[in-house]
């Protein structure tokens, strides 16, 4: 027969105290109106090592006590790590600073009927077992986002999230200011045709909204022209980078590594190199190790960083309430000069 799992009657009764008694023992409110002798609390305590009690953080969050128990939600799949991908970091700095905050860790993966993962699963809050919770990944509901906030259920999101009347906590990376000095960096080379390659795919997603604001920004500083161009993946072809070359176009952003792939094999096709013929850069880092491209003209995201805060402003939420000001914090990126961006071949 299944042992039964203590319960907190069974640590009253070995410690010969009530029910009552080791609920506020538990909880830390031995100094309350009800006072417990130093005696009786090591009983208690005594009683629930003996039995190898397990306090439920559910109860304890009913009873309006939090259970130092932070939740880590996100859409997208980060499990098994077969390599360091993009996420990555982010766990590491949330699982880096809970240890220091004295905070457990409890991840939500599991997805719905549908194989998506939900918050909502079977209609309820699945966070909820958690004081609050860090999100992670690109939400394809934002419905559940509102509802979050209807509720008050406090959670800080990991990169910049804005639903229309709405305020969400978040800490973002400074894709703005980061995508600037990349294009400054190129102009300083002799580069006055940068163009900006992106794939539309209908969702312009935040990330990608400030990047290409950043792109605008800069070229109208640097008084150049404004190059934004969708081009799927599929489309890049070395036809196309010919049709870029022709038009004079001397350096190219891209937003993901892929496309930097795409324009090596392409100019080999050509009979051209990089960035011999044509400069390039990323803006961000790449997903995973295995994109990589060594000496990659980019910028680094604060992933770790941006983890590690995402926890120090959800414990601040919780400790604050929800007047605590500066929810919404960015951090700066870091230039990687690289060696994929050199003056272009009129001025070489």
């Amino acid at each position: 027969m299944k042992k039964r799992r203590p319960r907190q009657v069974d640590v009253a009764a070995l410690a010969n105290v009530s029910p009552a008694i080791v609920s506020l023992v538990i909880n830390g409110r031995v100094n309350g109106n009800v006072r417990i002798s130093q005696e009786a609390q090591q009983r208690v305590w005594d009683a629930i090592y003996e039995l190898g009690y397990v306090v439920n953080p559910v109860a304890r969050k009913l009873a309006g006590n939090q259970s130092r128990m932070l939740g880590v939600f996100t859409y997208e799949a980060i499990f098994p790590l077969e390599y360091h991908d993009f996420y990555y970091p982010f766990l590491i700095g949330i699982e880096e600073e809970a240890q220091a905050q004295d905070y457990d860790l409890l991840l939500f993966t599991r997805p719905d009927g549908s194989g998506k993962r939900s918050i909502y699963k079977d209609g309820v809050n699945s966070l909820q077992v958690s004081d609050g919770s860090i999100l992670l990944g690109v939400y394809e509901e934002p419905d559940e986002i509102t509802r979050l906030l209807a509720e008050g259920f406090p959670f800080v999101y990991v990169g910049r999230r804005e639903i229309p009347g709405e305020e969400i906590a978040y800490v973002a990376a400074d894709y703005v200011d980061a995508t600037r000095q990349v294009v400054a960096y190129m102009h300083s080379q002799g580069h006055r045709q940068i163009a900006y390659l992106y794939d539309h795919d209908g969702r312009r997603r935040e990330a990608q909204h400030d990047r290409q604001q950043g792109y605008i920004l800069a070229v109208r500083e640097l008084s150049i022209k404004e190059q934004l161009i969708a081009c799927s993946a599929s489309a890049f072809t070395p036809e196309r980078l010919q049709h870029y070359l022709a038009a004079g176009i001397t350096a190219i952003l891209f937003e993901t590594v892929n496309y930097a792939h795409l324009l090596l094999s392409a100019a080999s096709v050509l009979g051209k190199s990089v960035p011999r013929d044509i400069s390039c850069a990323i803006l961000g880092d790449p997903l995973n190790e295995i994109q990589n491209i060594p000496d990659l003209t980019s910028f680094s995201i604060p992933r770790r960083e941006m983890g590690r805060e995402a926890v120090r402003l959800l414990i601040d939420l919780l400790t604050e309430g929800h007047t605590i000001e500066n929810r919404q914090i960015t951090l700066p990126c870091t230039f990687v000069r690289g060696q994929t961006v050199v003056p272009p071949p009129d001025n070489g």
